[in-house]
Parts: C-alpha cells; structure tokens; sequence
C-alpha cells in the first residue's frame, strides 16, 4: 500500500477554538502564513502562543518506523499526482483530517488538496482508498472524523457513485506495519497545520530521508532548520 501523511491529522486543534481552520479555509498563501500570524496575534504573542488551543497530538513519532522506505515530502496534497503516477492503481491510506474526496469550489478537474483523492480513484491512479481519521476527532464535533455516518452521508450525496465501493472511512491512531508500506508521501498543509510545529516536520522529514516532490515546504518556523540545502 502508499501511505499518505497529512500533518494536520497530527497538528490540530481543540475543542471550541472557533478561528481554527479545521472549519473550513481555502488554501493561498494568506492563510498558510499570514493568518497563523494573525490567530497567534490575537493570542497575544508568537508561535509559541498557538500551544493551547492548536496542540501537536502524540502518534507522530511512530512515523520515524518507516525510515528507509521510499518516502517523499511535499507542501501540499496538490502535487499527489506526482507521487501517485510512480506508483500507479495501488491502494492508498491517507491519515488526514479531511478526506480529500472532493472541493466544493473551484476546477474539479485541476489536482489540489481537497479533491486528490477524488481525482485519483476516478483516473485509476489509486486503486482503492481509506482516510483514517486521527482519533483526537472524536472529541470535536466540527470535525469530519467525529462523526463518520454523517460525513460517509456528505459523500454519497456528493461523490461519484461508481467510486464509493472503493473507499472507506475510519479513525484510529492505527499505523500499517511497515513491510505493508510501499512508499510514503509526508504532506506539511500549511493553512491547516501550526507554525510551531513546522520543526517537528521538519525533523520527521530528515528521519524519514523524504525527497521533495515538487515545491518543497517553504515555511518554517524560528528554530527550524530546512529540508534541503537553500530551501
């Protein structure tokens, strides 16, 4: 199987933090920068500001396992494309805090980080497909992973049906064994992950010895050291 790492299944939110972007926010520049500056701001203070209510929940040092599989990073599950032509028609686990299925705006036909997976599935890229969850979803009720009869529900109404016998829906802190995983994409979602977490991230991309794919994370926060040489 790929596995798919979405760090916003790791750096999320608590219950009632109403300018979380878990809410719902497009994905620009803005809001993979300026806007965490903003939330911290209001919190009176930097990133370190953020800590309470956009916690880094534990499981995401589990990850270093997979060191020595083929692994890659990228800033943003735009680029999956990429990632998936090397591997294609294989199945695919994403833990993520969204299941990427499909957007509610924009081209439904350009690749980017809400429909991904839609796309994937629909072109044969991914042959099937789970979105698991993170289990910290079970104690916010806005979240997608809360409840997941109402979520599968959103889907059936909206996705293709011809695609729904190839993917399921579940939360758990649950990692495949490491034999099982054929490659990995590390993807850092900026507008939805926290700035003070970028050094975490970053370390796992180094345990990991993740290749960039495409534009390599670009934001970082103080402390943190790049992926790359210049990056």
């Amino acid at each position: 199987m790929l596995l798919s790492i979405d760090w916003d299944a790791y750096s999320g939110c608590a219950e009632h933090v109403f300018d979380a972007p878990i809410w719902g926010t497009p994905d620009r520049e803005h809001d993979r920068v300026q806007a965490w500056r903003e939330r911290a701001n209001k919190r009176g203070g930097g990133w370190e500001a953020l800590q309470a209510d956009f916690p880094l929940y534990p499981g995401w040092q589990a990850l270093a396992q997979y060191a020595g599989r083929p692994a890659f990073v990228t800033l943003s599950h735009a680029a999956a494309e990429g990632w998936l032509r090397l591997y294609p028609g294989r199945t695919v686990l994403n833990i993520d805090s969204h299941h990427d299925l499909y957007s509610q705006s924009g081209d439904p036909l350009r690749w980017r980080p809400g429909n991904w997976a839609g796309l994937g599935l629909a072109s044969g890229l991914i042959g099937s497909y789970t979105v698991r969850y993170p289990i910290w979803h079970e104690g916010l009720l806005v979240a997608e992973g809360h409840d997941l009869g109402r979520t599968e529900g959103e889907i059936v109404a909206s996705l293709n049906s011809e695609l729904l016998p190839r993917l399921r829906l579940e939360r758990g802190p649950q990692l495949p064994p490491v034999p099982q995983v054929e490659a990995l994409l590390l993807v850092q979602s900026p507008s939805w992950s926290s700035p003070a977490h970028d050094p975490a991230f970053f370390e796992l991309a180094r345990t990991l010895g993740a290749a960039p794919l495409g534009a390599p994370p670009v934001r970082r926060a103080e402390g943190a050291r790049p992926i790359l040489k210049g990056v």
